[in-house]
């Protein structure tokens, strides 16, 4: 498995990780970010999203010889995800550079905030890059 990036590094060492959360992934693109958090976070769970078929697949196959009984792949836009059926909540979701979240695509936005609220925790939080190296997103807002 090849290293992180720099500020893919330094993006998961800010996040409040610990051992035994359920972290959600938005925009995974090839699984880099999910695979160090789950390696953090065990035995936690991490479910990873991207709305492309392509990036998934690429998740899944940089991810084979990875121990996933912590780390599953979903194809979904963030706007409409949907805990499925007997799914928990999850403790924190992330995501870096997604459209609906840094201005790019403000009423995808508006609708993926409203999805995580009802994915997340009451204590839940959402991060997103673009801090120092992340920022607390506010879903009430």
């Amino acid at each position: 498995m090849a290293p992180l990036s720099a500020r893919l590094q330094m993006i998961v060492d800010a996040l409040p990780l610990r051992p035994g959360m359920r972290v959600l992934e938005i925009g995974c693109g090839p699984g880099a970010a999910a695979r160090a958090v789950a390696e953090r976070i065990h035995p936690g769970f991490v479910l990873a999203i991207d709305r492309s078929a392509k990036a998934i697949d690429a998740a899944i196959a940089a991810s084979s010889t990875v121990a996933r009984t912590g780390l599953r792949f979903r194809q979904v836009a963030a706007e409409d995800f949907r805990l499925e059926d007997g799914e928990e909540s999850f403790d924190l979701a992330f995501a870096v550079r997604v459209g609906a979240f840094d201005g790019r695509h403000p009423e995808s936005g508006r609708k993926a905030k409203a999805r995580l609220k009802e994915a997340l925790k009451p204590d839940g939080a959402l991060y997103i890059d673009g801090g120092d190296p992340i920022r607390r997103i506010d879903l009430d807002a």
